[in-house]
């Protein structure tokens, strides 16, 4: 028979912002709470996101899932996620608004671990920076291409600005809209964007663009290579 105790059951101490923690360690205090939606430990930080105003966050983040999920349907072998948790390294595991990933099975350069969790780099991660830019720009966009993200965008949507980097030779670049107002994604091929339409909030327009580039060429020869 085991003696009874009066000893007081382990008590795991809550997320705070700031805290600085390994990783093992937050997923164990994130995990013990699960009225948390959204927590990142980036450089071994701990940040906790506020709620969410419609504006200037849940609407342009609606469009951004709206945009690439129309994508992922037409091109089997993407996959998008929506707020997930990636293992990046041992001291990152952000939770971005979006990404966008080739399937492992399909050659993609990141997988799903056996909890589900994303591990490694997606090819394209989306964030919408509203009271985070100065994190976005700063701390993950350093996470991100030192981990091998291929593509990064952030939505300052309280400037009006749109950021697509793109990695090239270890280093982050700067995209710019083309003649046309476009940005066309390098790593998935028919992903295109008409930047000042949906800064504008013509999704319309931005679907009509991103139409465009599903039935271009170079879209159909991207889905032969993920059916290989």
């Amino acid at each position: 028979m085991i003696a009874p105790t009066n000893q007081n059951p382990i008590t795991i101490p809550f997320l705070e912002n700031g805290d600085k923690l390994s990783r093992a360690e937050f997923e164990r205090r994130y995990t013990a709470m699960p009225h948390l939606k959204k927590a990142e430990l980036i450089e071994g930080i701990v940040y906790i996101a506020s709620p969410l105003r419609f504006e200037p966050h849940a609407e342009p983040h609606a469009n951004i899932l709206l945009w690439l999920g129309n994508y992922k349907i037409a091109t089997p072998g993407a996959r998008l996620g929506d707020n997930p948790t990636i293992r990046l390294d041992l001291d990152n595991e952000p939770q971005p608004d979006a990404v966008l990933l080739i399937d492992n099975n399909c050659g993609g350069q990141s997988c799903l671990d056996n909890q589900g969790y994303i591990k490694g780099a997606p090819e394209l991660v989306a964030e919408i920076a509203a009271s985070t830019a100065s994190i976005d720009l700063r701390d993950k966009k350093r996470v991100y291409r030192r981990n091998g993200v291929k593509e990064y965008l952030v939505w300052q949507v309280i400037d009006q600005r749109f950021d697509w980097f793109s990695l090239q030779e270890e280093e982050y670049s700067s995209v710019a809209p083309d003649a046309e107002g476009i940005i066309r994604s390098q790593v998935f091929p028919g992903l295109w964007l008409g930047v000042t339409a949906l800064l504008a909030g013509d999704m319309l327009g931005v679907m009509a663009t991103l139409q465009a580039g599903l039935a271009s060429s170079q879209h159909q020869e991207f889905l032969q290579r993920l059916s290989r």
